[in-house]
């Protein structure tokens, strides 16, 4: 895609207010255009089908699931497209997830006009654009993050790509475990996080900043 390519923009945040900002952001640069918008993730994905947009703009904070598990799923109904994640939390753990589930970039969302239309016509060209706010701030848990939480290194790795929208069968095939085994890191890290089910301890280590 070139510099001056229209560039069709669909916009994923559960606030209109943010939805509004970036149509106004967007205004200042004519060679960009919001087609579309949605306020929750399974929106976003029925949204993604329907309209032919070049960069999804991805809150990471969506009422109804965790932005690891709906990149993915954005990339199997809109492969083509552009992922491109807007946060508000320039500190955000999730993001090196994120881009490793088939994130294009992360933006805060503070952004300035004329830096937003530029990383948004970049990341339409196929270029990989951070924040430099983000640059080096990303990385997975740490040991010590870890540790205060009490999970282990392969439950956090398990959980990890569950929030990525993987299977147990999946997550065995990768991390080369039984499915048995792969089953109970999953609980014992639910039990760490006081969670119910697998949703709520994604969630709950979402609210941690470990994803």
């Amino acid at each position: 895609m070139c510099e001056h390519t229209d560039v069709r923009v669909l916009v994923v945040d559960d606030h209109p207010v943010i939805r509004g900002g970036v149509e106004l952001l967007a205004a200042e640069d004519p060679a960009i255009t919001v087609v579309g918008g949605a306020s929750t993730g399974h929106e976003a994905i029925k949204v993604a089908r329907e309209v032919a947009a070049d960069v999804i703009l991805l809150d990471l904070r969506l009422p109804d699931m965790p932005a690891p598990e709906l990149v993915t799923q954005l990339r199997r109904v809109a492969p083509r497209v552009k992922i491109l994640l807007f946060t508000a939390f320039a500190d955000h753990g999730a993001i090196d997830v994120l881009i490793e589930a088939g994130a294009d970039g992360c933006l805060v969302k503070d952004i300035t006009g004329g830096d937003f239309a530029t990383a948004v016509r970049r990341v339409a060209r196929g270029v990989r654009v951070v924040d430099p706010r983000l640059a080096g701030r990303h990385a997975s848990a740490t040991p010590e993050l870890l540790f205060r939480v009490g999970l282990t290194k392969r439950e956090y790795e398990v959980l990890r790509l569950a929030a990525m929208g993987h299977s147990n069968p999946e997550i065995a095939d990768q991390l080369t475990l039984a499915r048995n085994t792969v089953k109970t890191y999953l609980q014992t890290a639910m039990q760490k996080l006081n969670a119910r089910n697998r949703v709520e301890a994604i969630a709950k280590a979402h609210e941690l900043r470990l994803l």
